[in-house]
């Protein structure tokens, strides 16, 4: 059974409908990318999974529990879901070190010392354990989504999203990030990544599922996509990437 089962997922605002009938599975230990033109429903569809949004329909099973039935405890599973986003979330009143620890001592109930201890070890992984007594005002935006990552990585989740993690960042720290990302990638970490960013996808996808107009309309390797170049669905949004 996969990690992570989407079937039919639906999602209207009114009479918009976002998502039309999406479905794929995440494996353990896979990193798999979700890409598609602005507003085909990518970012929604991350929210959706982790019930910050209410889903229309379908069914999307976790864990192998069914997390769209009544009753779901939804701090339980959000605990579970480690969320990287893509503005990095922040809180600027804290400082790094507690802006790591806030969920793991309140949500999780661990004692200070060892959320501490599980702090400093994500933060050294992200290389950012010099900056323990920082605040956020002081953080290039790149060292800000290192942060983000480390704050989820400890709380150990089964599933690490990320939404857009590039996209706020400059060149040279859009290869710091895609770089640490893809040392997850490699440490068999199981990510599920939105993103437009060509490099990124390449470094960590092992496929990429591309959403067009609400709807899969594709699952394949990153390479067999650009190669595509008579879809023009495909051509379009790739442009002239090779």
């Amino acid at each position: 059974m996969a990690l992570l089962e989407v079937r039919n997922l639906v999602k209207t605002f009114g009479d918009r409908t976002v998502l039309d009938g999406v479905s794929f599975d995440l494996e353990e230990g896979e990193a798999k990318v979700i890409m598609g033109p602005s507003g085909c429903g990518k970012s929604t569809m991350l929210r959706c999974i982790n019930l910050l949004m209410q889903p229309t329909s379908g069914t999307i099973i976790f864990d192998g529990q069914d997390i769209t039935r009544p009753g779901v405890d939804v701090r339980e599973l959000r605990s579970r879901i480690g969320f990287v986003f893509q503005n990095f979330a922040l809180y600027r009143h804290l400082s790094v070190r507690d802006n790591v620890t806030l969920a793991l001592r309140y949500l999780k109930k661990v004692p200070k010392r060892e959320a501490d201890e599980r702090a400093m070890h994500e933060l050294d992984r992200m290389d950012m354990a010099e900056k323990w007594d920082s605040y956020p005002a002081a953080l290039s935006g790149g060292q800000s989504q290192r942060v983000a990552i480390a704050r989820a990585l400890a709380m150990d989740p089964k599933v690490l999203f990320f939404d857009e993690p590039t996209s706020a960042l400059d060149p040279i720290m859009v290869r710091e990030v895609v770089t640490l990302i893809n040392r997850l990638y490699l440490d068999n970490v199981t990510i599920l990544c939105v993103t437009h960013d060509l490099c990124l996808a390449r470094y960590i996808s092992d496929r990429v599922v591309f959403l067009d107009g609400g709807k899969v309309y594709s699952e394949d390797l990153i390479e067999n996509l650009l190669e595509r170049r008579s879809d023009p669905v495909i051509d379009e949004f790739f442009g002239g990437e090779e």
